[in-house]
């Protein structure tokens, strides 16, 4: 590397004089006179080339150079300018080729301005293959799809736009020869149906997590990362592809262009005819019939001039990111290359003394947590002087940081362990293991108040998320602690897919839908709904909130009505099934209660809202 081309140099140089010292020495004995390659030798090294140990040669000079040099052997005499004579005219002669060779690698890092990085050329990937047709094809029919479908809105239309590009990655793969791992298959398919949320639910939300995970996933299936750096690294190498797949297809485009028209040009002929064929007995036909024409006009995107630079712009991101992908297929980022060496070892007393204090409080604390579930209780509140509701918020949030810092200790504590045999492996697996299991009571304990929370104040997006974070943080402890019984080398993976299924099962589960059910039971059981914040609510909600007796049913499912009318006429690929069903009730049920009736019973607020 260009950073330490200067020891190098030295290092080389010194080679190169004591080579030639010694070569100088056998000249004069055999012949008399000092060999002609080593003064050249000594030349080339330099002031105090002379000055290293008698045991340096080129052999240990070469691994120092940055590309290929003449080597030490049976042929060393061969190439232009080579010695011919003793073993030490050899060692000359090449200890001096490699000293020039090295001063021409240093100068040329220094005038391109630095060589790169360790990293980066350790995960540097090998050359792409050239570009294949159905790679430029699908890539194309990406930009088309994304340009027609996805400027409406997401729906099933996004899932649509992503099915070409992932054959472009397939064709690409295919292409480098890369072979499907079961691995890979489970993140494709992972990827595809965490696409499904946006087509299911009309909460945006779950549908932005849901495409974030799926971004990850077809990151580690492009990559195919295995270790932690290459989870958490993966989605970059994207970034990376942008660039180069770009350019990756300009080349292949150009060496295309070269080619005869008998090629290309009957294909597209044929595309234009079949094209104005569609047009004109399409247009002929939805004028003949309105069915037709209605039929049509559902299954066609709409697309306006004042839409133009949208679609552009959509037909261009897909088809950028389309290439992208097919060039991570093709030639991916190697991270997994990436390690990450482990901590300094500490001894057993300083690694497990802190860690079994705090064991220990952890016990205390899981043994008060079991009293007041067994029978304590109402003294426990009656001592505080604290109501239900207000025991189980004051706690939650603790105990959610709780978990989180626990994670993070065990993270630093196997970092740190002791490394020394057997011994130590079962010291750190019963003190970290401990550790997990008492966690995962904590982490009852917090489930559980979140649930008196609810029951008091009713269920919220914001209540609703962090409980499902809790449930995904206590199986994280579970894998974690089956890693220590067998082997922590599918870890990354299992917590990437975990994350990944947690996300999915989330979106999946409906959560503005189940927040809206639990409103509606709190409301049949002891008659209190907050109906200002159900207006916040997507369409999910309104088959459970088309439930509650009128007037409360007109005034929860106002807001949602508003919003849906004010967004008009949505093609069948932007609007979600959610969407579709809500729309379907409010057609056949539509709101009738008048705004004062609403305003009085707190639906936007003020002294009509139910407190708590």
């Amino acid at each position: 590397m260009a950073e330490h081309s200067d020891g190098v140099d030295k290092t080389t140089a010194k080679a190169a004089g004591g080579a030639a010292d010694r070569a100088g020495a056998a000249g004069t004995a055999g012949a008399g006179a000092p060999a002609p390659a080593a003064s050249a030798a000594r030349a080339t090294a330099g002031p105090g080339a002379g000055d290293t140990a008698a045991g340096a040669t080129a052999a240990e000079v070469a691994p120092a150079t940055a590309g290929p040099v003449p080597e030490v052997g049976a042929g060393a005499g061969a190439g232009p300018g080579a010695p011919s004579g003793s073993a030490a005219d050899a060692a000359a002669w090449h200890a001096a080729q490699a000293y020039q060779y090295r001063l021409r690698a240093a100068a040329a890092a220094r005038a391109e301005g630095g060589a790169p990085p360790a990293w980066a050329v350790l995960v540097r990937p090998a050359e792409a293959a050239p570009v294949r047709t159905a790679t430029l094809v699908a890539a194309l029919v990406t930009g088309l799809t994304a340009a027609l479908l996805l400027g409406d809105g997401l729906g099933i239309g996004l899932l649509l736009a992503v099915v070409p590009a992932a054959v472009a990655a397939y064709a690409a793969a295919r292409a480098a020869r890369r072979t499907a791992r079961p691995w890979t298959v489970a993140w494709a398919v992972g990827c595809l149906a965490l696409l499904t949320v946006p087509a299911l639910r009309d909460a945006a939300w779950p549908a932005v997590l849901a495409v974030l995970a799926a971004i990850l996933l077809a990151a580690l299936a492009l990559h195919g990362s295995r270790t932690w750096p290459g989870i958490v690294l993966s989605p970059v190498g994207f970034l990376e592809a942008v660039v180069s797949g770009t350019g990756w297809a300009w080349a292949g485009l150009r060496s295309r262009s070269g080619a005869s028209r008998e090629r290309w040009l009957p294909v597209a002929k044929a595309v234009v005819v079949a094209a104005v064929l569609l047009l004109l007995f399409g247009t002929l036909f939805a004028s003949a019939d309105a069915a037709f024409a209605d039929l049509l006009g559902h299954l066609t995107p709409d697309v306006s001039a004042g839409e133009g630079p949208l679609r552009a712009l959509l037909f261009l991101a897909g088809a950028v990111l389309a290439l992208a992908a097919a060039r991570v297929a093709a030639a991916p980022l190697r991270w997994d290359r990436i390690t990450v060496a482990p901590g300094a070892a500490r001894s057993r007393v300083e690694w497990a003394l802190p860690l079994i204090v705090l064991d220990l409080l952890f016990a205390g604390f899981n043994a008060v947590q079991l009293a007041v579930l067994f029978g304590g209780y109402d003294r426990i509140l009656r001592s505080t002087g604290l109501g239900h509701a207000e025991y189980a918020r004051q706690g939650f949030w603790q105990l959610l940081g709780a978990t989180l810092l626990t994670l993070a200790v065990i993270a630093l504590a196997l970092r740190w362990a002791p490394r020394g045999g057997p011994g130590d492996r079962r010291l750190v697996r019963a003190v970290l293991g401990s550790l997990c299991a008492l966690t995962l009571i904590v982490v009852a304990a917090a489930l559980r108040r979140m649930d008196l929370y609810v029951d008091a104040y009713g269920l919220t997006r914001l209540r609703v998320s962090v409980a499902a974070m809790e449930l995904w943080l206590g199986l994280v402890i579970v894998l974690i602690m089956a890693a220590g019984v067998f082997g922590a080398r599918w870890l990354p993976r299992a917590l990437a897919g975990s994350a990944a299924a947690a996300v999915l099962a989330f979106g999946l589960l409906s959560p503005d839908g189940l927040i809206a059910e639990r409103n509606v039971s709190r409301y049949q059981q002891d008659g209190k709904i907050d109906l200002a914040y159900l207006q916040s609510l997507s369409a999910d909600a309104v088959p459970a909130l088309d439930g509650l007796p009128e007037p409360r049913r007109s005034c929860a499912l106002r807001g949602i009505n508003d919003e849906l009318s004010r967004g008009g006429s949505i093609p069948w690929y932007a609007m979600s099934l959610g969407e579709y069903r809500a729309r379907q009730i409010l057609r056949e049920r539509p709101v009738t209660a008048p705004y004062e009736v609403c305003a009085g019973l707190g639906t936007f607020g003020g002294s009509g809202r139910i407190r708590y």
